[in-house]
């Protein structure tokens, strides 16, 4: 019953007026009418044509999430490595310190492999005791990486560390990157600490 619960916890909502539009292959996309000026500047901000197109033939996955990090004005960025080895069971294990009341803010580095990406969202839910608190990110849409863009960053909307006795403690994390097509590019369970200084 609990894993029901988690997995409706991380439903992404779905972003109003928007309805996914038909699956087209890249060589599709590349042939649509280049005269439809809007059309143009849709697949330019997507990079497509824009570059040696550089998927992994042996590697399925479409979205592969390359580092995530946390950065804090004043001080060095925290960046967690996801190419290293057993990087996100370490995410669980070691809780980030957050200064209480500390403004702060996620950032993923990620590559975009075969197809286009349509609508990468972050979803994440904190929890501390019986409280649960969930945030939504809009990442965008995204065409596969390549030689001159061999890979996206995207930084997140800043968040403020709680404070007081009662915000500083330990919480718990759950988070996901999913796309409109619900798929599931990364899930992984982290924490951290919230305490009087760093």
């Amino acid at each position: 019953m609990a894993s029901e619960h988690h997995d409706e916890d991380l439903a992404p909502e779905q972003t109003q007026g928007f309805k996914v539009g038909e699956k087209k292959t890249l060589d599709e996309y590349h042939q649509l009418d280049q005269n439809d000026e809007s059309l143009r500047k849709w697949k330019e901000s997507l990079g497509l044509g824009m570059g040696k197109d550089i998927s992994d033939k042996s590697d399925p996955r479409k979205c592969i999430i390359l580092s995530l990090g946390l950065e804090v004005e004043g001080r060095p960025d925290i960046i967690i490595d996801l190419k290293t080895p057993g990087a996100i069971d370490s995410l669980k294990n070691k809780p980030f310190t957050i200064k209480e009341g500390a403004q702060f803010r996620m950032k993923a580095v990620f590559k975009v492999q075969h197809e286009i990406l349509a609508g990468l969202k972050y979803v994440q839910v904190v929890k501390r005791m019986s409280i649960r608190h969930k945030m939504q990110e809009m990442m965008g849409s995204y065409g596969p990486s390549t030689e001159e863009k061999p890979f996206y960053e995207k930084k997140f909307e800043p968040e403020t560390a709680p404070s007081g006795m009662v915000g500083r403690g330990h919480y718990t994390a759950t988070s996901k990157f999913v796309d409109d097509d619900n798929v599931t590019h990364l899930q992984f369970d982290w924490a951290f600490d919230v305490k009087k200084d760093w």
